[in-house]
């Protein structure tokens, strides 16, 4: 498949090269306004070609992602120390909707991959912007979040993150739910894994793990300014899922018709992804007080996206 990244900053650029490493694509076309960091960008991964797997690695312009499959949107402003995600609505969303109508233009047929932050209102923009059905905009949403919250998980029950299934819900950001009443390690229940190896989930190991999933991003970009490596995995991840039509379970972010009593908002839940974009959408059993939680992302959401779309 060819797929097209618009933005060759560290996002853009992270998620070509994983998609060489993962080899889930047959080409890529990096397309940025800076046509110089384009080009240095596509040559330094084309480098890595060699090493992975066969894939055609080039910059280009709009023009050059006619026939791609999926597009992937990492352009616009990046999120400073401090900042929260929604801040960044007011200088991201007049960037979008030019890129969009691009985007359209050359590649018609393409299923759009939105990175951007905040990624679920920019899903939003994006999908009143194109046209396209909403299973077919799809925002990265949660699915960094929800690799890191399996990631903390394993390393509590001293197993592989790959053996957890678990889902962090709602928005990406500081609203986000991590849902515990529906984790899983293997085909237990967390709580009763964790008391049949030794390492029980108190209310002191949930605190330290939600602060964990939901700091992540601040102390990394406190520390080198912007998070890349682990958003461009997710990106290969969800364009390999599209590519082999693996109807694979990511939680991803699209337009929902009604989630916990809120109607139209873009928000991640469990999707399956495969050929044709999101194909279903898994509603998990959630806690009351889960439930509560979700609907407040989704109030929130719905709430910083009405002046915008």
């Amino acid at each position: 498949m060819k797929v097209g990244i618009v933005g060759a900053g560290m996002v853009g650029s992270a998620a070509g090269y994983a998609l060489v490493l993962r080899g889930g694509a047959s080409r890529v076309v990096l397309v940025d306004r800076n046509a110089a960091l384009a080009v240095a960008q596509a040559e330094d991964i084309a480098h890595a070609v060699p090493f992975a797997h066969a894939c055609d690695v080039r910059a280009g312009g709009y023009d050059d992602l006619a026939g791609a499959g999926v597009v992937i949107l990492a352009c616009g402003v990046a999120q400073k120390p401090g900042e929260s995600r929604l801040s960044l609505l007011s200088r991201n969303a007049a960037i979008f909707a030019e890129v969009v109508a691009q985007v359209r233009t050359a590649a018609p047929e393409a299923l759009l991959l939105i990175a951007s932050n905040p990624v679920d209102i920019m899903t939003e923009i994006a999908t009143r912007a194109s046209g396209l059905p909403a299973g077919r905009v799809i925002g990265s949403g949660t699915i960094l979040d929800t690799a890191r919250y399996r990631s903390l998980l394993g390393r509590h029950l001293g197993i592989a993150p790959q053996s957890v299934h678990a889902y962090v819900l709602g928005e990406h950001g500081d609203s986000e739910v991590l849902a515990w009443s529906a984790a899983r390690a293997g085909s237990e229940p967390i709580a009763s894994f964790a008391a049949q190896v030794g390492a029980a989930i108190t209310d002191e190991v949930r605190a330290r793990i939600d602060a964990g999933v939901r700091r992540a991003a601040y102390k990394i970009i406190e520390g080198k300014g912007a998070t890349w490596y682990g958003i461009g995995a997710g990106l290969a991840r969800i364009v390999q899922a599209i590519a082999a039509d693996q109807r694979a379970v990511l939680s991803v972010s699209i337009i929902t018709a009604e989630v916990a009593g809120v109607r139209d908002v873009a928000l991640s839940l469990p999707r399956i992804v495969g050929a044709a974009g999101v194909e279903a959408t898994l509603f998990p059993a959630l806690s009351p007080e889960e439930t509560a939680l979700l609907r407040a992302s989704a109030e929130q959401l719905k709430h910083a996206a009405a002046g915008l779309v």
